[in-house]
């Protein structure tokens, strides 16, 4: 996963930290989705992790070509809100023994950090329209 992460040339093309932290994340969670149908057979939980966790950055992608600064919180508050989700699914793989005490710690750690910037951007952003 780290090989593929330093090949690819969309992150090293993007100067936005949260489109490059949200990209990569997608990517370990299709590569975990793929690991637990592969090789655990699970598809119901992992359905809903690849819905919520790739939701995130695609939300903040589209969030770049707002239509304007509240459109631009809207796209930022509903990826905020697929994060929590999938800080959830994260949690229940992980107490229902589908996900292992490392990878849980590395997405757990991945979605806290989306959050906290996305909080940030969110604050951020309603500030300078009240400027």
């Amino acid at each position: 996963l780290i090989e593929l992460m330093n090949e690819l040339t969309f992150t090293t093309t993007n100067p936005n930290p949260l489109v490059e932290k949200s990209y990569l994340f997608s990517i370990k969670i299709v590569q975990t989705v793929k690991s637990l149908q592969k090789d655990q057979k699970e598809f119901i939980l992992s359905k809903q992790l690849i819905r919520s966790g790739t939701s995130i950055g695609a939300l903040i992608f589209e969030g770049q070509f707002a239509q304007s600064q509240a459109d631009f919180i809207n796209k930022l508050s509903i990826s905020l809100k697929e994060a929590n989700e999938t800080k959830y699914w994260i949690f229940l793989l992980k107490d229902t023994e589908y996900l292992e005490t490392d990878l849980f710690s590395v997405l757990l750690n991945d979605v806290n950090e989306l959050i906290k910037i996305l909080v940030c951007s969110i604050k951020t952003t309603k500030n300078n329209l009240k400027k």
